[in-house]
C-alpha cells in the first residue's frame, strides 16, 4: 500500500511536466496520510457565446489532504480518523465502496504528481523502505480521486487519494509489501493519457486506465538513512 510519496522538486516541474502553474506556497517534499499534498484536476468548461470556439479545458493545481474524506462523514474529528485509512482506493471496488463510490461516479478524477513513492521490502525479514521512481527520473502522474467535504459552519476539507491496481504479477512491484498479502501499486498514467483520463466520458471508460505501469520504466532503491 502506497502511503508515502515525494512531491515534485523543483516546483517548476509542475509546469514542465503537467502544464500547470507552480504552487504559490512551497510544500514539503514528503507526503504522508493527512499531510498536505497537491493534485491536478480539470475545471468545468465555461459557457461561450453562440458560434464561438469552445474554451480549451483548464487544468488546476490544488492543495489538499492526502486521505479521502467522503461527503457523508459527520464531523471533522470523524474525518481525521477515517482519512488515514483512505489514502488508497482499490480500483476494482470503487463502484461498490461507500468510501469512494461517490467520487468515482461523480467523475472527481485527478492526477497526483510525484517523483517517487515508497514501498517496504520484507525479503530480508525486516521492513526496508524502498524508493520507487521512473528510470529516466521524470515525474509520475498517478490516477486519483478528490473530494470536498463541508461540515458545520465554514468547515471545509479538500482531500484526495491514489487509485491502485493489482501487482501480484508485476515484474518489480511483486517483491514489495507484507509477505502473503496481495501486492498493489499506484495506477501510474502514461504521459500521453493525462487528458484522456480526466476527460473519460463515463466511469467504465475510466476503468481502461487502471493498469500496471511497465516494470522496465521503473527503478527501486533502498532509502538511505
Amino acid at each position: 500500500m502506497s502511503t508515502h510519496f515525494e512531491t515534485l522538486q523543483p516546483a517548476s516541474l509542475y509546469t514542465d511536466a503537467f502544464g500547470v502553474s507552480a504552487p504559490d506556497t512551497p510544500i514539503g517534499r514528503d507526503v504522508w496520510p493527512r499531510k498536505p499534498g497537491l493534485f491536478i484536476r480539470q475545471l468545468p468548461a465555461q459557457p461561450t457565446a453562440e458560434g464561438a470556439e469552445p474554451d480549451k479545458p483548464v487544468l488546476e493545481l490544488v492543495g489538499g489532504q492526502f486521505g479521502l474524506v467522503p461527503t457523508w462523514v459527520k464531523s471533522a474529528s470523524d474525518a481525521k480518523l477515517r482519512s488515514t485509512k483512505l489514502v488508497n482506493a482499490r480500483s476494482e471496488i470503487v463502484t461498490t465502496s461507500n468510501n469512494f463510490r461517490e467520487a468515482w461516479l461523480g467523475a472527481h478524477r485527478c492526477i497526483v504528481p510525484m517523483m517517487s513513492f515508497r514501498e517496504d521490502d520484507f525479503r530480508t525479514g525486516k521492513a526496508v523502505p524502498t524508493r520507487i521512481a521512473r528510470v529516466d527520473g521524470k515525474p509520475m502522474g498517478v490516477a486519483g480521486l478528490w473530494e470536498c467535504w463541508k461540515g458545520a459552519g465554514d468547515e471545509v476539507i479538500v482531500s484526495f487519494c491514489l487509485l491502485t491496481v493489482n501487482a501480484n504479477s508485476h515484474a518489480l512491484l511483486h517483491r514489495y509489501g507484507q509477505p502473503g498479502s496481495e501486492k498493489r501499486m499506484p495506477a501510474i498514467l502514461n504521459e500521453g493519457a493525462y487528458s484522456a483520463w480526466l476527460n473519460a466520458p463515463q466511469p467504465e471508460k475510466a476503468r481502461e486506465f487502471m493498469r500496471a505501469f511497465s516494470a522496465t520504466l521503473l527503478t527501486a532503491n533502498p532509502v538511505q538513512k
